[in-house]
């Protein structure tokens, strides 16, 4: 099965943090799923350390690029229609980063890994 993780999943997965559920956590290290990072999310992350608002504990592209390749987490582009289906997505959720989130996992049929339940407003799985 193909998932897509939230940003906060993604990193909570890597730094081990207590908060990502056991559902979560037994989705990810299933080896028979693909495991997939929206670049939303690299933007979302890169754009918290430019504010101070996050601290990966180390340089920003080589982090994302370890993570990315030790936990065999794939990537997911933003495509056109990807963007598209946001001008239609109702207004549950007003986060331009979550909102590209939903509109993939939607455009995509994949289930998205995340603790936030406001995703469950949108035509998806959700995972936790």
């Amino acid at each position: 099965m193909n998932l897509l993780l939230d940003t906060h999943t993604f990193l909570w997965f890597v730094w081990d943090d207590p908060k990502l559920s056991d559902a979560a956590r037994t989705a990810i290290t299933d080896a028979s799923n693909r495991k997939l990072v929206s670049a939303a999310s690299w933007w979302e992350i890169a754009i918290k350390i430019s504010l101070n608002k996050l601290d990966l504990g180390a340089p920003y592209l080589s982090f994302m690029k370890s993570q990315m390749a030790r936990n065999c987490f794939e990537a997911l582009q933003i495509t056109i229609e990807h963007s598209s289906h946001i001008t239609t997505l109702p207004f549950h959720h007003r986060d331009p980063f979550d909102r590209m989130l939903i509109a993939q996992a939607v455009w995509e049929q994949m289930p998205i890994v995340s603790a936030d339940a406001v995703f469950d407003a949108y035509p998806l799985k959700r995972i936790w």
